[in-house]
C-alpha cells in the first residue's frame, strides 16, 4: 500500500461527500482500535469501500475481485490502495493467504462476506448466506470480525445524489466483535459456528440501524 496515495484518495472522497452526502453512523468507535481485524461489510453496490474508507481512520486493505483489475488505471489504483486481488471463480487461495498475512500483521482487511452485490433474499440482512472465507481468515489470523451494515449506497448509483446539495443519504452501523471460536473445534465446525454468529450479528445490527434511522423494509433493496 502507498500510504500517501491512500490518504490523498480518502481526503478527496471526504471533500466530495461533504458537498453531496448526508450520513448517519452508529458505533464508529468500534473501529478505533489497534491490532488486526476484518471489516466485513454488506454489499448493496460497489461504493461501500469508499464510504467505509472515509469512516475508518486506519487504512483498509480491501479484497477486490479480479474483474476490477482489467483496466490498467483501475489496476494501478487498486495496487496503490493496498487491495488484495481475488479470483472468485478460480484459484482464490493466494488471496486468502495474503489476507491472513495482513491481518496477522495487525492490518485492517475489508471483505464482503456475501460474495458480491446481494439484494433481496440474497442479502444477509434477510437471512441470505455468507461465504465462510471470512471465517477462515479470522480463525487462521486469530483476529475478530467487525460487521458493518450500510444502507443507501444503491441509490448513489444515480447522478442526482451527487449534485452539490447534500441530496444523497447513507446509513451505516458498525457491529460488535465476532471473535474466532476456541481452537478446540475442528476447522469445519469452527467456520460453521462463527458464520452463524456473524450472520446473527448482521441481522441484529440491521434491525438496530433501521429502528434508529426510522427506515422501513422498502429502504433495503
Amino acid at each position: 500500500m502507498n500510504v500517501a496515495f491512500y490518504k490523498a484518495g480518502r481526503l478527496a472522497c471526504r471533500f466530495i461527500k461533504i458537498q453531496c452526502i448526508r450520513e448517519l453512523v452508529l458505533h464508529r468507535e468500534r473501529t478505533d482500535r489497534e491490532g488486526g481485524f476484518l471489516l466485513a461489510c454488506t454489499h448493496l453496490s460497489h461504493l461501500e469501500p469508499f464510504v467505509a474508507g472515509m469512516l475508518v481512520q486506519r487504512p483498509v486493505h480491501w479484497m477486490a475481485r479480479i474483474e476490477f483489475y482489467r483496466r490498467w488505471w483501475a489496476a494501478i489504483a487498486l495496487r496503490l490502495g493496498g487491495a488484495v486481488q481475488v479470483d472468485r471463480y478460480g484459484f482464490s487461495l493466494p488471496a486468502v493467504r495474503r489476507a491472513i498475512q495482513l491481518a496477522s500483521a495487525g492490518k485492517v482487511v475489508g471483505i464482503f462476506p456475501e460474495g458480491g452485490v446481494a439484494q433481496g433474499t440474497r442479502s444477509v440482512l434477510r437471512g441470505g448466506p455468507i461465504k465462510q472465507g471470512v471465517c477462515t481468515i479470522a480463525i487462521r489470523a486469530r483476529v475478530p470480525v467487525v460487521p458493518v451494515v450500510m444502507l443507501g449506497t444503491d441509490r448513489l448509483n444515480r447522478v442526482g445524489p451527487w449534485l452539490p446539495a447534500r441530496r444523497g443519504q447513507v446509513w451505516v452501523a458498525f457491529g460488535k466483535d465476532i471473535a474466532p471460536p476456541d481452537r478446540a473445534l475442528g476447522n469445519r465446525a469452527a467456520r460453521s459456528e462463527m458464520s452463524v454468529r456473524l450472520g446473527a450479528e448482521f441481522q441484529r445490527l440491521g434491525r438496530e440501524l433501521m429502528e434508529t434511522a426510522r427506515l422501513s423494509d422498502s429502504d433495503v433493496p
